[in-house]
C-alpha cells in the first residue's frame, strides 16, 4: 500500500493507530506503530493515572504527563511514522490538552466523541494534522461547514468510526441494537463525496480513514474499495507485547468470546462497547457509590452518574479486569494470541518487513524489555 500525503507531511504506511484510553495505548504502543511508519496515537484520557498525585490533582498529572508520553513515544519511533494524539471533545479542559499536546511536538490532534469545532483556534499556530472523527456524512459536512467559514481551513484528514469500534461509540442505541439493518458503508460512500467540494476549494487531498471492525487484510480492502484512502486499527494492537496495558488486559480480549461483547450507557449517556464481566453487569444492575471526581468528562455529574468511568478504566487497566470497565471492538472474539506490533502490522498487509539498522534494533529491544 502506498504511502499518503498528510497535508504537508508524508506517512509511510496509510494506517492509524487508534487512541485506547485509559492508559491503553501510551507511549509503548504509540512509539512502536509510528516506528513500522504508521500513525501510533496516544490517548490523552486521564494519561496521568498513574502518577503519585493523580487523586489529588487529576488534571495537573495528566497536563504534566502527556508531554512525557508524547517525547517517549517519539523517541521510541526513532524518526519514523507519526506520533498522534487522541483527546476527546468531551474532555474537561479540551483546550488546554490540544495546546499543551502541540507544544510537546505531537504531529497530529484527532478528536471525535463530540464535534471539535473550537480544534483550530485551539491548535492554531502550530505545524500539527488536524482530524475529527465523525460517524455520519452529516457530522463532516457540520465540521468541515464550520472550520471554513469560521477558521477558513479544512481538515487535514478524516476518521470515519463505524458502529463495530470500541469504546465510546458515535451511534444511538437504537441503530446499536440492530446492526443488521444498518449499513455503514453508504456513509462511508458519502463520505467520500461530501468531502470533496472541501478537497477542490482548498487544492488538496483530505484523506479518509475507516475505523471500527478492521481486524484482517480483507476487512482493509474492502475499506479501500469504498472510497477510504487508509483505516484505523485499534483492538488488533491490544493484543500485542508493546500495548500499554497489563497483561490481564489483553488475556481478558484473548477469553472473550463474540457473545461477551455489551453495549453499556456511559456516565454521560453515551453508549460505548465493552466485554460483559461482573463489573458490567453489577452496573447493568445498579450503580456504584463513587467518592470524588476526577474532572474527566464535561458533562459527568458524579452525584448521578452510575459509576466513575475514570475508577472503573483504571482498575481494567491495570489488571483488574473483573472489577473494571474494559472497552472493546465488536470482534474482540476473532483475536487469539499475542502478537508484536511488527507482526501485526504484516498481517493486516502493510508493506515488507525492513532492515533495521543494528545499533537501533538493539536500543530497541532494551526499550521495549
Amino acid at each position: 500500500m502506498s504511502s499518503l500525503t498528510l497535508g504537508q507531511k508524508t506517512l509511510e504506511l496509510p494506517l492509524l493507530q487508534g487512541g485506547m484510553g485509559i492508559g491503553v495505548s501510551r507511549c509503548r504502543l504509540a512509539g512502536a506503530v509510528a516506528y513500522e511508519g504508521a500513525m501510533g496515537v496516544i490517548s490523552a484520557a486521564q494519561i496521568g493515572y498513574d502518577q503519585d498525585d493523580f487523586r489529588l490533582h487529576p488534571e495537573s498529572a495528566n497536563l504534566r504527563e502527556l508531554p512525557r508520553q508524547i517525547k517517549r513515544a517519539k523517541a521510541l519511533a526513532f524518526g519514523r511514522g507519526m506520533i498522534g494524539v487522541n483527546i476527546m471533545a468531551v474532555t474537561q479542559l479540551y483546550s488546554q490538552y490540544v495546546k499543551t499536546a502541540c507544544e510537546a511536538g505531537a504531529d497530529a490532534i484527532i478528536t471525535g466523541a463530540g464535534l471539535p469545532l473550537s480544534l483550530p483556534q485551539d491548535a492554531m499556530g502550530f505545524d500539527v494534522l488536524l482530524a475529527p472523527i465523525v460517524s455520519s456524512v452529516k457530522a463532516l459536512q457540520t465540521i468541515l461547514k464550520y472550520w471554513d467559514k469560521k477558521y477558513h481551513r479544512t481538515a487535514d484528514f478524516l476518521v470515519a468510526e463505524g458502529p463495530l469500534a470500541g469504546g465510546h461509540l458515535g451511534f444511538s442505541f437504537e441503530t446499536l441494537a440492530h446492526l443488521e439493518t444498518y449499513d455503514f458503508r453508504r456513509e462511508v460512500r458519502g463520505m467520500v463525496v461530501a468531502k470533496r467540494i472541501f478537497e477542490e476549494k482548498y487544492q488538496r487531498s483530505i484523506p479518509l480513514f475507516v475505523a471500527g471492525g478492521m481486524l484482517t487484510e480483507e476487512d482493509i480492502a474492502n475499506a479501500l474499495k469504498l472510497g477510504a484512502d487508509g483505516v484505523q486499527v485499534a483492538s488488533r494492537f491490544v493484543t500485542t507485547k508493546e500495548c500499554d496495558a497489563n497483561m490481564a488486559f489483553k488475556k481478558a480480549y484473548l477469553q472473550a468470546e463474540k457473545e461477551d461483547t455489551v453495549v453499556i450507557k456511559s456516565p454521560v449517556g453515551m453508549p460505548g462497547r465493552a466485554i460483559r464481566n461482573p463489573f458490567v453487569e453489577r452496573m447493568q444492575a445498579g450503580k456504584e457509590t463513587i467518592s470524588g471526581c476526577y474532572q474527566c468528562l464535561k458533562a459527568c455529574d458524579p452525584r448521578t452518574a452510575p459509576y466513575c468511568i475514570t475508577q472503573a478504566l483504571i482498575r481494567a487497566v491495570q489488571g483488574q479486569v473483573e472489577d473494571g470497565l474494559i472497552f472493546c471492538g465488536a470482534r474482540v472474539g476473532e483475536l487469539n494470541r499475542i502478537t508484536t506490533v511488527k507482526e501485526a502490522i504484516r498481517e493486516l498487509g502493510f508493506g515488507k518487513q525492513r532492515k533495521e539498522p543494528q545499533p537501533i534494533l538493539q536500543t530497541r529491544k532494551e526499550a521495549f524489555a
